[in-house]
């Protein structure tokens, strides 16, 4: 093949052969002509899956282990309450269109994270740099929206899950002190058994990634697996017909039953931590990806759950099913040990988040020092974290609140108005559907929000009638 000669080095490039000159050179430095376009396809050569480089990669078994132990905490226990608002059939189909709903937003942050990912030349993105990027590489009415968009994920994720590892000291020192205080016969001081789970907590954040978080939320995926294991022994037991339950309630109640759902299933804080820390972050998504089975799964237990639940206890449900367990019964004990030992080590996982958060924000000012400046950073957050549980046993409504607000914007608005900003510039597809479902989303957002506040005040107002 002949190729033209250069007084360089006497051979032209295929780079060159193909880029047109502007006519200058500075330094021996040749100049080019580059559009807009062209660049961005060079982007898309750009496999960011192959460059991304890490120093403790996840497996795609230790990431559904993690997303498996993010989406079934404590809030599981409420679906046969669920159950009891809407009825056995209705709930049924609500919960699989609210899980559908919230998967699908977790789904596009994660897609939208890989086409910015190409657009950039970034491998790795939090779910704050993916709401920035897609401003800054979205239309030109966006681009002032990136520093008030990376802000608001990153605020709004900080406080709802550094509050809620706040009531998890709670439902940890609740679920002992239910143990304890049918073997003791008196009232154990809660603060006192929050104030005990410090220094296990503290040593628990400094662990340092999410690979060795793994074998903790294994052990917490196991113990409330044995711990649904005895409750649902407990609801086949004496099971009255489906005949003595309505299959449909009041439509009325629906919003609220779907509310529940909503705050109990959605994780979205965790998704794009976990994203980041795959070995093979392609496989995270996909129709058989780890997000879709892991999510199914967890829709098939809350399903299960919250229908035997509604049907057992009908009517006498009470908010946490555990609530109807017989107290004196050594497996009904067993129960609330193990659920405090899985939210214990579901602690680390979901502390993680706001670690990672606290750390982006300070790592540049301790370069000196840097694994010390770490620990020092993540005992201080466990401290502060523990003292509010202590100064406010009864912190959980008004967490609920706030997971209410929050939720609703970080779990559903925000995802679909990055989707939207993404691919502006490539169409919503026929009829423009994607921006219907968008809406559709936003609407449901919108109810639970206002249904979601409502039960968190009506929670606050029965605390303090008491």
């Amino acid at each position: 093949m002949d190729t033209e000669k250069s007084p360089q080095n006497g051979t032209v490039t295929e780079l060159e052969t193909f880029l047109p000159k502007d006519n200058s050179e500075a330094n021996g430095v040749t100049k080019y002509k580059v559009k807009g376009d062209d660049f961005e396809a060079l982007n898309y050569e750009f496999d960011p899956f192959k460059a991304r480089q890490l120093e403790h990669p996840v497996s795609n078994m230790d990431t559904l282990t993690h997303l498996l132990k993010a989406s079934l905490g404590t809030g599981i226990l409420s679906m046969p309450a669920a159950f009891k608002a809407s009825g056995l059939v209705m709930r049924i189909f609500s919960t699989i269109l609210v899980s559908a709903i919230c998967t699908h937003c977790s789904y596009i942050l994660v897609v939208c994270a890989h086409e910015l990912y190409r657009r950039s030349g970034k491998t790795q993105m939090s779910f704050s740099d993916v709401a920035e990027q897609a401003c800054r590489n979205g239309p030109k009415w966006a681009h002032k929206l990136a520093v008030p968009a990376r802000l608001i994920v990153l605020i709004g994720i900080f406080i709802t899950y550094f509050f809620t590892c706040s009531c998890y000291c709670v439902i940890i020192a609740k679920n002992m002190n239910y143990v304890l205080e049918h073997y003791l016969h008196y009232e154990v001081n809660i603060r006192m058994l929050i104030a005990m789970l410090l220094i296990p907590l503290i040593l628990l954040a400094y662990v340092p990634n999410l690979k060795y978080l793994a074998p903790f939320s294994m052990v917490a995926n196991g113990c409330m697996a044995v711990g649904l294991g005895i409750t649902f022994y407990y609801l086949v037991a004496d099971i009255p017909p489906i005949s003595d339950r309505p299959l449909v309630a009041n439509i009325s109640t629906l919003p609220i039953s779907a509310s529940i759902t909503m705050f109990a299933i959605e994780a979205i804080g965790v998704v794009m931590p976990l994203e980041n820390h795959m070995a093979s972050p392609q496989s995270f998504t996909g129709l058989c990806g780890v997000l879709n089975q892991g999510m199914s799964f967890v829709t098939l237990i809350y399903v299960l759950l919250g229908f035997f639940g509604y049907l057992r206890y009908g009517d006498a449900t009470e908010g946490s099913i555990t609530y109807n367990l017989p107290e004196d019964a050594i497996p009904a004990q067993i129960v609330n040990i193990l659920i405090a030992i899985a939210v214990f080590c579901t602690f680390g996982l979901q502390f993680y988040v706001c670690l990672d958060i606290g750390w982006n924000g300070l790592k540049d000012k301790c370069t000196k020092h840097p694994v010390l400046g770490q620990y020092m950073m993540r005992t201080a957050m466990v401290i502060i974290c523990v003292a509010i549980a202590i100064a406010v046993p009864t912190i959980i409504p008004f967490v609920s609140l706030i997971g209410a607000f929050c939720f609703s914007i970080l779990g559903l608005i925000v995802p679909v108005g990055i989707e939207i900003i993404t691919f502006w510039g490539k169409g919503f597809g026929a009829y423009n559907w994607k921006i219907v479902k968008d809406a559709v989303v936003v609407v449901v957002a919108i109810l639970a929000f206002i249904f979601g506040s409502k039960m968190a005040i009506q929670d606050i107002v029965e605390l303090y009638r008491k």
